[in-house]
Protein backbone atom coordinates (compact mmCIF):
# COMPACT_ATOMS: atom_id res chain seq x y z
CA UNK A 1 0.00 0.00 0.00
CA UNK A 2 3.30 2.23 1.21
CA UNK A 3 4.70 1.60 -2.22
CA UNK A 4 1.97 2.21 -4.47
CA UNK A 5 0.80 5.56 -2.57
CA UNK A 6 4.29 6.61 -3.05
CA UNK A 7 4.83 5.61 -6.47
CA UNK A 8 1.21 6.43 -8.00
CA UNK A 9 0.40 9.71 -5.86
CA UNK A 10 0.54 11.97 -8.91
CA UNK A 11 -2.86 10.44 -10.91
CA UNK A 12 -4.35 10.24 -7.47
CA UNK A 13 -4.42 13.83 -6.90
CA UNK A 14 -4.80 14.22 -10.82
CA UNK A 15 -7.78 12.41 -10.58
CA UNK A 16 -8.98 14.19 -7.93
CA UNK A 17 -8.32 17.45 -9.16
CA UNK A 18 -10.04 16.64 -12.52
CA UNK A 19 -13.51 15.71 -10.63
CA UNK A 20 -13.45 18.95 -8.80
CA UNK A 21 -12.74 21.14 -11.52
CA UNK A 22 -15.91 18.93 -13.49
CA UNK A 23 -18.20 19.70 -10.03
CA UNK A 24 -16.88 23.36 -10.49
CA UNK A 25 -18.31 23.27 -13.90
CA UNK A 26 -21.40 22.11 -13.21
CA UNK A 27 -22.43 24.79 -10.38
CA UNK A 28 -20.91 27.50 -12.23
CA UNK A 29 -23.04 26.26 -15.34
CA UNK A 30 -26.11 25.94 -13.35
CA UNK A 31 -26.04 28.79 -11.95
CA UNK A 32 -25.88 30.74 -15.22
CA UNK A 33 -28.48 28.86 -16.78
CA UNK A 34 -31.08 27.81 -14.15
CA UNK A 35 -30.76 30.35 -11.57
CA UNK A 36 -33.75 33.17 -12.42
CA UNK A 37 -31.46 36.21 -12.17
CA UNK A 38 -28.88 35.14 -14.76
CA UNK A 39 -29.31 37.13 -17.44
CA UNK A 40 -29.05 33.79 -19.42
CA UNK A 41 -31.53 32.28 -17.91
CA UNK A 42 -34.06 35.30 -18.28
CA UNK A 43 -33.01 34.83 -21.68
CA UNK A 44 -33.88 31.05 -22.53
CA UNK A 45 -37.30 30.27 -20.97
CA UNK A 46 -37.64 27.16 -22.41
CA UNK A 47 -36.02 24.67 -19.77
CA UNK A 48 -35.71 21.78 -22.35
CA UNK A 49 -33.03 24.36 -24.34
CA UNK A 50 -31.62 25.25 -21.47
CA UNK A 51 -31.44 21.45 -20.73
CA UNK A 52 -29.77 20.86 -23.76
CA UNK A 53 -26.97 23.69 -23.09
CA UNK A 54 -26.28 22.40 -19.89
CA UNK A 55 -25.47 18.80 -21.48
CA UNK A 56 -23.55 20.51 -23.70
CA UNK A 57 -21.45 22.39 -21.26
CA UNK A 58 -21.01 19.56 -19.49
CA UNK A 59 -20.39 16.96 -22.11
CA UNK A 60 -17.43 19.37 -23.23
CA UNK A 61 -16.06 19.68 -19.75
CA UNK A 62 -15.63 15.98 -19.46
CA UNK A 63 -14.33 16.05 -22.83
CA UNK A 64 -11.99 18.60 -22.16
CA UNK A 65 -10.59 16.31 -18.87
CA UNK A 66 -10.11 13.30 -20.66
CA UNK A 67 -8.22 14.93 -23.37
CA UNK A 68 -6.25 16.72 -20.28
CA UNK A 69 -2.68 16.13 -19.90
CA UNK A 70 -3.97 15.34 -15.71
CA UNK A 71 -6.73 12.97 -17.78
CA UNK A 72 -4.18 11.41 -19.87
CA UNK A 73 -2.00 10.29 -17.29
CA UNK A 74 -5.05 9.35 -14.73
CA UNK A 75 -7.21 7.80 -17.24
CA UNK A 76 -9.80 10.51 -16.22
CA UNK A 77 -11.85 8.16 -14.41
CA UNK A 78 -13.51 10.73 -12.92
CA UNK A 79 -16.26 8.12 -11.46
CA UNK A 80 -15.74 5.32 -8.79
CA UNK A 81 -17.95 3.21 -10.69
CA UNK A 82 -15.62 3.35 -13.48
CA UNK A 83 -12.74 2.96 -11.29
CA UNK A 84 -14.52 -0.55 -9.81
CA UNK A 85 -15.53 -1.56 -13.15
CA UNK A 86 -11.99 -1.96 -14.51
CA UNK A 87 -10.75 -3.37 -11.26
CA UNK A 88 -13.41 -5.93 -12.25
CA UNK A 89 -11.71 -6.48 -15.09
CA UNK A 90 -8.68 -6.88 -13.53
CA UNK A 91 -6.63 -3.57 -15.37
CA UNK A 92 -6.64 -1.48 -11.91
CA UNK A 93 -4.83 -2.93 -8.53
CA UNK A 94 -6.32 -3.26 -5.58
CA UNK A 95 -4.57 -0.24 -3.98
CA UNK A 96 -5.07 1.69 -6.91
CA UNK A 97 -8.59 1.37 -6.58
CA UNK A 98 -9.05 2.39 -3.13
CA UNK A 99 -6.98 5.32 -3.81
CA UNK A 100 -8.84 6.57 -6.96
CA UNK A 101 -12.13 6.04 -5.43
CA UNK A 102 -10.66 8.33 -2.19
CA UNK A 103 -9.44 10.60 -4.34
CA UNK A 104 -12.80 10.99 -6.28
CA UNK A 105 -14.69 11.75 -3.28
CA UNK A 106 -12.32 14.24 -1.83
CA UNK A 107 -11.92 15.59 -5.52
CA UNK A 108 -15.83 16.20 -5.96
CA UNK A 109 -16.28 17.32 -2.82
CA UNK A 110 -13.59 19.94 -2.47
CA UNK A 111 -14.92 21.20 -5.68
CA UNK A 112 -18.40 21.47 -4.84
CA UNK A 113 -17.37 23.55 -1.20
CA UNK A 114 -15.45 25.77 -3.43
CA UNK A 115 -17.64 26.60 -5.82
CA UNK A 116 -20.72 26.49 -3.50
CA UNK A 117 -18.57 29.45 -1.66
CA UNK A 118 -17.41 31.35 -4.37
CA UNK A 119 -20.99 31.39 -6.20
CA UNK A 120 -22.72 31.67 -2.73
CA UNK A 121 -26.81 32.37 -3.34
CA UNK A 122 -26.65 31.68 -6.92
CA UNK A 123 -25.92 28.02 -6.20
CA UNK A 124 -28.06 28.15 -3.37
CA UNK A 125 -30.88 29.48 -4.89
CA UNK A 126 -33.69 26.53 -5.02
CA UNK A 127 -33.92 26.68 -8.59
CA UNK A 128 -29.74 25.74 -8.67
CA UNK A 129 -29.87 23.86 -5.28
CA UNK A 130 -26.33 23.11 -6.00
CA UNK A 131 -27.23 20.68 -8.98
CA UNK A 132 -28.22 18.05 -6.59
CA UNK A 133 -28.92 14.63 -8.52
CA UNK A 134 -32.85 13.62 -7.31
CA UNK A 135 -35.46 11.05 -8.65
CA UNK A 136 -37.54 12.20 -11.38
CA UNK A 137 -41.58 12.91 -11.29
CA UNK A 138 -41.16 9.44 -12.10
CA UNK A 139 -40.21 8.12 -9.07
CA UNK A 140 -37.37 6.42 -7.24
CA UNK A 141 -38.10 2.94 -9.07
CA UNK A 142 -37.93 4.93 -12.51
CA UNK A 143 -34.65 6.49 -11.50
CA UNK A 144 -33.01 3.82 -10.59
CA UNK A 145 -34.00 1.51 -13.86
CA UNK A 146 -33.04 4.94 -15.94
CA UNK A 147 -29.59 5.08 -13.89
CA UNK A 148 -28.82 1.35 -14.43
CA UNK A 149 -29.51 1.80 -18.45
CA UNK A 150 -27.38 5.04 -18.87
CA UNK A 151 -24.36 3.85 -16.98
CA UNK A 152 -24.67 0.33 -18.72
CA UNK A 153 -24.79 2.06 -22.48
CA UNK A 154 -21.97 4.77 -21.31
CA UNK A 155 -19.71 1.36 -20.39
CA UNK A 156 -20.61 -0.75 -23.03
CA UNK A 157 -19.59 2.17 -25.41
CA UNK A 158 -16.40 2.76 -23.63
CA UNK A 159 -15.02 -0.79 -23.86
CA UNK A 160 -16.22 -1.28 -27.55
CA UNK A 161 -14.55 2.24 -28.55
CA UNK A 162 -11.36 2.41 -26.51
CA UNK A 163 -10.41 -1.17 -27.34
CA UNK A 164 -11.43 -0.63 -30.75
CA UNK A 165 -7.56 -0.10 -33.03
CA UNK A 166 -9.36 2.27 -35.01
CA UNK A 167 -11.78 4.17 -33.01
CA UNK A 168 -9.69 4.00 -29.54
CA UNK A 169 -8.99 7.87 -29.56
CA UNK A 170 -12.52 8.32 -29.74
CA UNK A 171 -13.22 7.29 -26.43
CA UNK A 172 -13.58 10.52 -24.57
CA UNK A 173 -15.81 12.13 -27.64
CA UNK A 174 -18.30 9.15 -27.50
CA UNK A 175 -17.88 9.70 -23.59
CA UNK A 176 -18.90 13.14 -24.07
CA UNK A 177 -21.63 13.07 -26.46
CA UNK A 178 -23.15 10.64 -24.24
CA UNK A 179 -23.18 12.77 -20.83
CA UNK A 180 -24.42 15.57 -23.02
CA UNK A 181 -27.61 13.47 -24.51
CA UNK A 182 -28.33 12.23 -20.99
CA UNK A 183 -28.71 15.43 -19.25
CA UNK A 184 -30.54 16.84 -22.10
CA UNK A 185 -32.69 13.72 -22.74
CA UNK A 186 -32.68 11.58 -19.49
CA UNK A 187 -32.05 14.03 -16.70
CA UNK A 188 -35.79 14.76 -15.74
CA UNK A 189 -36.10 10.87 -15.04
CA UNK A 190 -32.85 10.53 -12.51
CA UNK A 191 -31.21 13.56 -12.42
CA UNK A 192 -28.25 12.34 -14.50
CA UNK A 193 -25.76 11.05 -12.12
CA UNK A 194 -23.80 7.97 -13.06
CA UNK A 195 -21.56 8.94 -10.88
CA UNK A 196 -21.57 8.58 -6.45
CA UNK A 197 -18.95 11.04 -6.48
CA UNK A 198 -20.53 13.53 -8.00
CA UNK A 199 -24.10 13.57 -6.22
CA UNK A 200 -22.15 13.34 -2.92
CA UNK A 201 -20.48 16.39 -3.36
CA UNK A 202 -23.85 18.43 -4.29
CA UNK A 203 -25.53 16.45 -1.65
CA UNK A 204 -23.02 17.95 1.11
CA UNK A 205 -23.71 21.64 0.52
CA UNK A 206 -26.96 21.18 -0.17
CA UNK A 207 -27.53 18.78 2.91
CA UNK A 208 -29.78 16.73 0.35
CA UNK A 209 -29.35 12.87 1.15
CA UNK A 210 -33.20 11.61 -0.30
CA UNK A 211 -32.52 8.15 -2.42
CA UNK A 212 -27.99 8.49 -1.90
CA UNK A 213 -28.22 5.26 -2.10
CA UNK A 214 -29.68 4.78 -5.67
CA UNK A 215 -26.71 6.85 -6.73
CA UNK A 216 -24.68 4.76 -4.91
CA UNK A 217 -25.75 1.59 -6.66
CA UNK A 218 -27.66 1.79 -9.84
CA UNK A 219 -24.43 3.42 -11.69
CA UNK A 220 -22.49 0.75 -10.17
CA UNK A 221 -24.67 -2.17 -11.09
CA UNK A 222 -25.06 -0.92 -14.82
CA UNK A 223 -21.41 -0.48 -15.77
CA UNK A 224 -20.38 -4.24 -13.99
CA UNK A 225 -23.14 -5.83 -15.97
CA UNK A 226 -22.04 -3.58 -19.17
CA UNK A 227 -18.60 -5.17 -18.11
CA UNK A 228 -20.07 -8.59 -18.11
CA UNK A 229 -21.72 -8.20 -21.32
CA UNK A 230 -18.90 -7.31 -23.00
CA UNK A 231 -16.53 -10.30 -21.42
CA UNK A 232 -18.88 -12.45 -23.33
CA UNK A 233 -18.54 -10.73 -26.85
CA UNK A 234 -16.66 -12.31 -29.63
CA UNK A 235 -14.75 -9.00 -29.42
CA UNK A 236 -13.74 -8.75 -25.93
CA UNK A 237 -9.66 -7.20 -25.77
CA UNK A 238 -9.68 -4.77 -22.92
CA UNK A 239 -6.34 -3.38 -22.96
CA UNK A 240 -5.87 -0.84 -20.36
CA UNK A 241 -7.88 1.07 -18.07
CA UNK A 242 -7.21 4.68 -19.32
CA UNK A 243 -9.63 6.31 -21.71
CA UNK A 244 -6.55 7.84 -23.68
CA UNK A 245 -4.22 5.56 -23.43
CA UNK A 246 -2.23 5.85 -26.30
CA UNK A 247 -0.30 8.93 -25.25
CA UNK A 248 2.94 10.12 -24.13
CA UNK A 249 1.76 10.35 -20.65
CA UNK A 250 2.98 7.21 -17.92
CA UNK A 251 0.57 4.48 -17.54
CA UNK A 252 0.19 3.21 -13.95
CA UNK A 253 -2.33 0.53 -14.84
CA UNK A 254 -0.06 -1.50 -17.95
CA UNK A 255 2.90 -0.23 -15.87
CA UNK A 256 4.69 1.39 -19.19
CA UNK A 257 6.48 4.42 -18.63
CA UNK A 258 6.09 7.79 -20.26
CA UNK A 259 8.20 7.56 -23.16
CA UNK A 260 6.23 4.02 -24.27
CA UNK A 261 2.94 4.68 -23.16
Amino acid sequence: MTGTLKSHWPEYLMEAACLGLFMISAFTFGAILENPTSPVNQAIPNPSLRRFLMGLAMGSTAILIIYSPWGKQSGAHINPSTTLTFFRLGKVAKWDAVFYIVAQFGGAVTGALLASGFLAASVAHPSVNYVITMPGSAGIAAAFIAEVAISFILMTVILHVSNNTRLHKLTGLCAGALVAAYITLEAPISGMSMNPARTFASAVPAQYWTALWLYFTAPLIGMLAAAEAYLRSRSAHIGCAKLHHQNSKRCIFCGKPASEA
